[in-house]
């Protein structure tokens, strides 16, 4: 197997960007497919954190290739600025990172719409992270976005930011009173031109690179972002966010076909969280959800903002299992249930007088279902520095033999603790 896509498959926040860290030791390549700087993969090392929202989790491995393909939406100023970060850590870039020019580009007027827009939406806001990502994604569809080939063009700049210009300029005033002047114009398209010669030498054709490595059998790993919950398809819309997290945004995100993907791995908390507004029906209350937001560090990568906490929900999994087509499951953080005595999983709904084990398209119907649990007993012990499976607590055991059998998928990995680790490997993941 050569190639490999890494899927949160639940509403994000699954521990992705320890996964992709841990994997990347054995891959050659580490590409991110999708989103934008309102990812926040989370990877530690000894006693340092990095926080990763552009650049694949990998670049912590010297000498693996990472790669961002033409599915993100890039904000060349934060990723200028994680570029330095990572370069005063000692970290290796160039020669490693690239991206694809036809990455399109988040614009300051997006994130301004991004503020302005959940501002007016008041109490039916949607829960965004105000980084621009949806007004970006919304140009890139009506065809009007800004790419990074376009950055190191002064004249293509020119003229696609002078029609943009004029487009935000009457919004900004119409609907929201905000006059733009034209100095802002000029200073923004002197600003951003100075971005396309900073990051000139990194652009890549991440297809064509990707389809000759594969040729050359070549491991690549390919990262997500957000969850499959989230997906502005296949997820709880409209929370959801505007690309496309699950495998299949993997092949649109980077143009390799689907017959080259080898294997889809899920990520998947212990537990179940997401963050804003939108259902989450197995959410917990009161001092238990805060006992898990507190121990587990529930609180947002790139926001900072709490995460509800809910107990497993198979029925979510299940979905997920099918939309991406995995067999294979890594389960993070099931060391934050550690010391509890009855630990809850959800393996179905109770909609309208029946169970339900299929998730719904209609949010109003999957607001009114209840979790139906069974109730498990927990192992009431550390389990932070094991390191065999078969050294696990026997409750603990019962407990992911349950998932396996409710999922109908295989937990090849158990994350223990945050570090590297902190890692079980039941399988050989790169074969």
């Amino acid at each position: 197997m050569s190639t490999l896509v890494i899927v949160g498959s639940q509403w994000g926040d699954e521990g992705k960007g320890k996964i992709t860290d841990l994997l990347s030791e054995e891959a050659d390549i580490i590409v991110r497919y999708q989103g934008g700087c309102n990812a926040g993969h989370t990877v530690v090392i000894g006693d340092k954190q990095f926080i990763f929202h552009l650049i694949p989790s990998g670049i912590l491995h010297p000498g693996k290739k990472c790669l961002i393909g033409s599915g993100v939406v890039v904000d060349p100023e934060s990723l200028l600025q994680e570029m330095e970060n990572l370069r005063k850590e000692g970290v290796e870039i160039d020669g490693r990172l690239f991206l694809d020019p036809k990455t399109h580009i988040v614009l300051p007027y997006h994130k301004t719409l991004d503020k302005l827009k959940e501002k007016k939406r008041g109490k039916d806001k949607l829960g965004t992270t105000k980084r621009g990502i949806g007004p970006a994604y919304l140009d890139k569809i009506a065809r009007t976005g800004i790419r990074m080939v376009d950055l190191i063009d002064e004249k293509s700049l020119s003229k696609k930011l002078e029609i943009n210009w004029k487009e935000k300029k009457e919004i900004f005033n119409k609907l929201y009173g905000l006059k733009m002047s034209n100095q802002e114009k000029i200073n923004l398209i002197k600003k951003y031109q100075e971005y396309g010669q900073l990051l000139k030498k990194y652009l890549m054709d991440v297809s064509l690179y990707l389809n000759q490595a594969i040729k050359e059998d070549k491991k690549i790993l390919f990262e997500g972002a957000q969850g499959t919950l989230l997906d502005v398809d296949h997820g709880t819309f409209p929370y959801v966010t505007s690309s496309h997290p699950i495998a299949g945004g993997a092949c649109v995100g980077t143009g390799v076909g689907p017959t080259k993907i080898d294997k889809v791995i899920g990520i998947t908390k212990a537990y179940t969280t997401r963050v804003g507004r939108g259902p989450l029906p197995t959410e917990m209350q009161g001092e238990m959800e805060e006992y898990i937001r507190q121990k587990g560090r529930e609180f947002g990568a790139t926001t900072g903002r709490p995460r509800r906490c809910g107990w497993f929900d198979a029925v979510v999994v299940n979905y997920a299992v099918r939309i991406n087509g995995m067999d294979r499951l890594a389960l993070t953080k099931i060391d934050v249930l550690s010391d509890l005595d009855k630990i809850k999983i959800c393996t179905s709904y109770k909609y309208d007088g029946k169970l339900i084990k299929e998730f719904p398209a209609s949010l109003e119907t999957l607001q009114k279902c209840i979790p139906v649990y069974e109730e498990m007993k927990g192992w009431k012990k550390d389990i932070s520095q094991v390191t065999n499976y078969e050294d696990l607590p026997p409750q603990l055991k019962v407990y992911i033999n349950r998932i396996e059998e409710l999922t109908k998928a295989k937990i090849v990995i158990v994350s223990v603790g945050p570090k590297r680790s902190q890692t079980i490997i039941r399988e050989k993941i790169f074969k």
